[in-house]
């Protein structure tokens, strides 16, 4: 009885340090309903000849209604070609399991802001994209391995890593699994 006791024990504990908690950003109920969205993640780094990409994402719930908050920044000493997102701006995710998972983009259409400093060109374009109840499911149990980006014409694609220490604040991040640890914050 004390070993089965012990193994209960050691499996509760592995599985509760196991888990991410959920650090909600924001989380908001009122008259009009609630709003809850997770603190932003980086997903994607690329650091090269002095440019770099990197990609936040974070997850909402806005009455029900899940959404993918997409930040791309990018920094160049030279000038920054806009990346814009209109209506027909699409995110697929392929997963682990082999599945694609697209959201559309729910949001303004945008070209990014373009701003100047000592170091050169800094643009971020920002993006809110939508999937069905349906089209989630399978976000809760298989990674991700793949993101592509398709707008105006223009397609980009990012490989997605097991993890990556960030060389913007050293920490270190697990794009794979965003979706498996994080999406439970929000689905309600």
């Amino acid at each position: 009885m004390k070993k089965i006791f012990s193994i209960a024990i050691l499996l509760t504990t592995i599985l509760s340090f196991g888990q991410k908690p959920c650090v909600l950003d924001t989380d908001v109920t009122d008259s009009l309903g609630t709003y809850k969205s997770t603190k932003s993640y980086q997903i994607f780094e690329r650091s090269f000849a002095g440019n770099s990409t990197r990609i936040f994402f974070s997850l909402a719930s806005d009455n029900g209604i899940i959404a993918l908050d997409f930040q791309l920044i990018q920094q160049s000493e030279d000038f920054i070609k806009a990346f814009c997102i209109d209506k027909n701006t699409k995110l697929y995710l392929q997963l682990n399991n082999g599945k694609i998972v697209t959201l559309l983009h729910a949001g303004k259409d945008t070209c990014g802001t373009l701003v100047r400093n000592e170091k050169g060109n800094n643009r971020l374009t920002h993006g809110t994209f939508v999937f069905a109840k349906e089209n989630y499911e399978d976000l809760k149990t298989s990674k991700v391995t793949f993101m592509r980006v398709s707008a105006n014409g223009e397609t980009i694609d990012y490989p997605f890593k097991t993890e990556f220490t960030s060389e913007l604040d050293n920490i270190k991040y697990e794009p794979e699994n965003y979706f498996i640890d994080y999406l439970k914050c929000v689905d309600n």
